[in-house]
C-alpha cells in the first residue's frame, strides 16, 4: 500500500522540455530524414515533417531537449522544499541533477512523476546518455525487476490494472480539489514562451507548481492533507 511508503524519501519530479532547435530550417539534413522516416506513421497525409517537428519533437527525447527540471522533498518544517534545476545548457542542468544523488539523505529515494515511468524518467536517461553522463542509480533499469524499481506513478497509480486509461495531472487535481498548475500556462505553450517570449522564469514557476500538484495529489491519494510550499 502506498500509505506504507515513507514520505520523506519520495522525490517529486516534473520536467520541461523543448525541441532542440527554433525552427526546422535550423536543423542539419541527416536530422530532418531522420526525423522525417520516425514520424512518417504518426503524422496525417496531409501533414508535413516540417510542421510535426513544431507540434511533437519536443516530447521525444532524440529529437528534444530538457530546459526544466523541479524537484520536490519534505522539508524539516513539514512543507515541501521546491529547487529547480533550469536554463538553456542542458548538460548543466543534468549534471547538477545527478549530483544531488549523491546526498546520503537520497541513497533510498523514491522518485514520483505523473506519467514518470513512460516520459520524465526515461527522457531524463536517455538526454544524460547523449550528453555523456551516467544516469543515477534511480533512473538504471536495466536487469531490475518490476518491484525492484524505486519508481511511483500518479497516472500508473490511478489506472489500478486499466492500462487503456489515461488521465491528466490536471483532471487528477480537479477531482481531488487540490489547486490547478494550469492556472497560467500549459504544456502546449512551454516551446513558444521559451523560443518566441524567451521568459525562461515562467516557465520555471509553471514547473515547480506541476511538483506541487503532483506530491498533492499522492497525498490525497493516502487520503492525507495537501502540504504547502516552503519559501
Amino acid at each position: 500500500m502506498i500509505q506504507n511508503i515513507p514520505f520523506e524519501n519520495i522525490l517529486f519530479l516534473d520536467i520541461e522540455t523543448v525541441p532542440q532547435v527554433a525552427h526546422w530550417e535550423d536543423l542539419d539534413q541527416t536530422t530532418q530524414k531522420l526525423w522525417d522516416k520516425k514520424t512518417k506513421s504518426q503524422r496525417s497525409d496531409q501533414t508535413e515533417a516540417s510542421e510535426f517537428y513544431q507540434e511533437r519533437a519536443g516530447i521525444m527525447a532524440e529529437f528534444g531537449k530538457i530546459i526544466c527540471i523541479s524537484i520536490g522533498m519534505l522539508s524539516k518544517l513539514g512543507r515541501l522544499k521546491i529547487y529547480s534545476f533550469y536554463g538553456h545548457d542542458e548538460k548543466k542542468i543534468l549534471t547538477e541533477f545527478g549530483e544531488i544523488f549523491n546526498k546520503p539523505r537520497l541513497k533510498q529515494v523514491i522518485l514520483c512523476a505523473h506519467n514518470g515511468k513512460e516520459f520524465d524518467f526515461p527522457y531524463i536517461a536517455r538526454r544524460m546518455l547523449i550528453h555523456q553522463i551516467q544516469p543515477p542509480i534511480p533512473l538504471q533499469m536495466f536487469g531490475k525487476k518490476p518491484w525492484e524499481v524505486p519508481h511511483l506513478d500518479t497516472m500508473e497509480l490511478w489506472k489500478f490494472g486499466d492500462w487503456k486509461s489515461y488521465v491528466s495531472l490536471e483532471l487528477l487535481a480537479h477531482l481531488f480539489e487540490v489547486p490547478t498548475p494550469k492556472d497560467d500556462i500549459d504544456g502546449s505553450m512551454v516551446a513558444s514562451i521559451y523560443y518566441i517570449e524567451k521568459d525562461l522564469e515562467r516557465i520555471r514557476i509553471y514547473c515547480e507548481k506541476d511538483v506541487l500538484t503532483l506530491c498533492n495529489v499522492f497525498r490525497r491519494m493516502r487520503q492525507e492533507d495537501s502540504l504547502e510550499k516552503e519559501d
